[in-house]
């Protein structure tokens, strides 16, 4: 019996997608609830399981074409199959030696991130060897095998290179080249975010200076106990949301949003916390991050963190937000001016932590300092509440108690 095999519906505000990575090729068995095909949208990938056991028949739209709900993707062939004609290995007709190696990792059980770089490097990943569970690759096995002085670019096992994050042309100039590589959907919709805020906000940036000894001294005096009271890792994100959410209570302002010629007032504080991945920044959203404890924000940032390396995010948890923090102090960033995270009003910019003397008590001391950022929308953001919104959050950062006694 065939089953077609068709576009799920996609998640509200997503009107199409693009054909990533099919995991099959026609004439390959696959198992019920096995990956099929990667839908990539906007901002996540999609994951398209195989809904019976067979062999995949037909391919109906292939890597890169654009795709809508309900769209026919391809076929699959109903039927019963056997262990040995489910091992992808033993279908490609190597010897017995190359498809015996117990390190080697099979096509189909890469994870996403795994198999994006694979795909972005062109390489083999028979060739590498994989640490992970029953010789599955990681992400750092891949990283290794670069850099372990073997060739970047490898001869693929298939020339599947169609898709849009493997398609390029090289154009020759003189000696050298240049490679040309189309933006995945995520870059463009980055690019597109970020040319709305600079034609639509009248963006202004200020800056402030935090003195963190308090909280690293909270830190190192209740981390171990922390830790094995919540299973989690105490870290600076908690502080640094705590006081944000503090100090929007006292200006709400900088929690609105402007639609058209009002001012939305929101009555939560939906808190985005801006996480890099290899596809590029997403911003996954804490929900009424104000009712949120320390140890529920660093976990849920740790979750989403850990489902944005493995790509298996939803877009529910990418959607809304009315305040965004972001971190470039984790690359060593020293200062910078965010851009806004549109429609939202304003963006925390936290940045490296760096000694420096400061004046404390009529006495020079060292000071683990961090330098602020806070780019606002001054269309209905004035310069005076977004300078007093930057002195809140250095007042709760400096004096951690004013967060517990909420003053």
């Amino acid at each position: 019996m065939s089953v077609e095999i068709k576009v799920p519906v996609l998640p509200e505000s997503v009107s199409d997608a693009t054909v990533a990575a099919w995991h099959k090729q026609p004439g390959d068995t696959i198992r019920r609830d096995e990956n099929l095909v990667d839908l990539e949208t906007d901002k996540v990938v999609l994951e398209v399981p195989s809904p019976c056991d067979g062999v995949l028949k037909e391919i109906a739209q292939e890597s890169g074409q654009v795709v809508t709900t309900d769209t026919l993707l391809g076929v699959v062939e109903a039927g019963e199959i056997s262990d040995v004609s489910a091992d992808r290995g033993g279908e490609q007709g190597g010897s017995s030696e190359e498809t015996s190696a117990p390190s080697e990792a099979h096509d189909d059980e890469l994870s996403p991130s795994v198999r994006r770089l694979v795909d972005e490097n062109n390489l083999n990943p028979s060739l590498i060897s994989g640490t992970g569970r029953d010789g599955r690759l990681t992400k750092e096995d891949v990283l290794n095998h670069m850099k372990s002085g073997s060739p970047a670019k490898q001869a693929a096992t298939t020339q599947s290179s169609t898709s849009a994050e493997k398609r390029s042309v090289q154009v020759s100039a003189g000696a050298r080249e240049v490679e040309r590589v189309p933006m995945s959907r995520l870059r463009q919709r980055i690019a597109e975010r970020m040319n709305e805020a600079q034609s639509t906000a009248a963006m202004l940036t200020s800056f402030n200076e935090v003195n963190l000894k308090a909280v690293m001294g909270i830190r190192a005096q209740h981390k171990a106990a922390f830790e094995e009271k919540h299973g989690t890792r105490l870290g600076l994100m908690s502080f640094f949301v705590k006081a944000c959410t503090d100090a929007l209570r006292k200006f709400p302002v900088v929690n609105a949003s402007v639609d058209g010629n009002d001012v939305l007032y929101h009555g939560y504080q939906d808190i985005g916390i801006a996480v890099n991945t290899d596809r590029g920044l997403i911003v996954p959203v804490l929900r009424n991050a104000e009712m949120m404890g320390f140890a529920d924000i660093e976990s849920a940032i740790r979750n989403y963190a850990k489902k944005a390396r493995e790509g298996s995010i939803q877009m529910q948890d990418l959607q809304g937000g009315t305040f965004t923090i972001t971190n470039g102090g984790v690359f060593g960033s020293l200062i910078s001016t965010p851009i806004l995270n549109m429609p939202q009003s304003a963006i925390l910019g936290m940045h490296t932590i760096k000694e420096r003397p400061i004046v404390e008590n009529g006495e020079v001391i060292a000071a683990p300092m961090m330098y602020i950022a806070l780019t606002y929308d001054h269309r209905i953001i004035d310069g005076a509440s977004a300078v007093q919104f930057l002195v809140a959050i250095k007042d709760s950062l400096e004096d951690p108690s004013r967060l517990m006694l909420n003053i």
